[in-house]
């Protein structure tokens, strides 16, 4: 089915929370009690598909239930550790990437589910790599956007790099910090996202939060660098994001290009904006060399964003090659 917009909006039919592994340890009222966000929505018998946002740090939205045709998919969605509706919101208490993954494992086998197909754009197509190559068995196939490798070149290009098309978006971002710390910006913007007064940290998280929404769509749109800027989404974004970064992505050494060879044999949709600013397309264009069993879509006239026209159609449809 050809389809050139999103899905009408849908209300899920089962949300909750999920208490993780160091909540049950904790008990009631301990900061170390992470309190997991989930959602179903769709075809409660329909083929399993598990949304995955960005960030880290992002949380998703009611849009995302939008990607997917309700009359066939069984669509699960959640808030990563700390993120959107998670509690407590901006945690970093055991917040890394083993973490995240063994949170979906914990969430495949509360909702009974033998597999799934994966959907994850920016840092949540990192996520759906690192799952897929710890539990490929788990894994029926994935829809990818935005590619984030999480390499050391990506994290600079971010970081700096950004400043060679978005000089005013950056000199802004740069700008919240002294000269004298703009070397190390991720070290001083760490620094004040983790400070516990809001008069430090509020401006902080709007400053890098609304630096990556001015760059993440090929043409400025209205509301997005607003969405971006909301305290609470904010703080949530810029603090777990900053503290990613400056554990390289709790990724292991070697990268996951070299674990690709654990899931070569899935199938796999690489759509990527030719005009992403934030995770450019060489990334992409790397993880479709070493997944034989993916297909790469360059969208021509997109930047970062999975709403921008384009991409959603581009998405859309690699969404129903994955159907069963």
């Amino acid at each position: 089915m050809a389809r050139g917009d999103l899905f009408p909006e849908i209300e899920p039919f089962a949300a909750g929370y999920l208490p993780l592994e160091e909540a049950v340890r904790a008990g009631p009222g301990s900061d170390a009690a992470h309190l997991m966000y989930w959602e179903q929505a769709g075809n409660k018998s329909g083929q399993p598909i598990l949304f995955l946002h960005g960030g880290p740090g992002a949380g998703a939205g009611t849009v995302h239930r939008r990607f997917f045709d309700p009359e066939h998919w069984r669509i699960v969605i959640f808030d990563q550790r700390g993120a959107g509706r998670s509690k407590p919101q901006g945690s970093l208490r055991a917040n890394d990437t083993p973490s995240l993954v063994a949170d979906i494992e914990r969430l495949r086998t509360s909702l009974d589910i033998e597999s799934w197909v994966l959907f994850g754009g920016s840092w949540g197509s990192t996520l759906a790599l690192s799952y897929a190559q710890a539990h490929p068995e788990r894994v029926a196939g994935m829809v990818l956007r935005g590619i984030f490798l999480g390499r050391t070149l990506e994290l600079d290009w971010f970081l700096y790099g950004l400043r060679t098309v978005f000089p005013d978006a950056h000199a802004a971002f740069a700008g919240h910090v002294p000269e004298s710390e703009r070397g190390d910006l991720l070290g001083a913007y760490l620094v004040r996202l983790l400070d516990p007064d809001p008069a430090v940290h509020v401006p902080a998280s709007r400053a890098w939060s609304c630096y990556e929404g001015t760059c993440s769509t090929l043409l400025p749109v209205g509301n997005a660098v607003a969405n971006f800027a909301r305290d609470r989404a904010a703080l949530g974004l810029a603090r777990i994001e900053a503290h990613y970064f400056r554990n390289r992505l709790f990724l292991p050494p070697e990268g996951l290009l070299a674990g690709m060879h654990r899931i070569a044999h899935l199938p796999g949709e690489i759509v990527q904006g030719r005009y992403d600013m934030v995770c450019p397309t060489r990334s992409a264009f790397d993880l479709a060399a070493a997944w034989p069993g993916a297909t790469l879509t360059i969208v021509p006239d997109a930047g970062h964003s999975a709403l921008e026209p384009g991409t959603r159609r581009a998405l859309i449809a690699a969404v129903e090659r994955q159907r069963a």
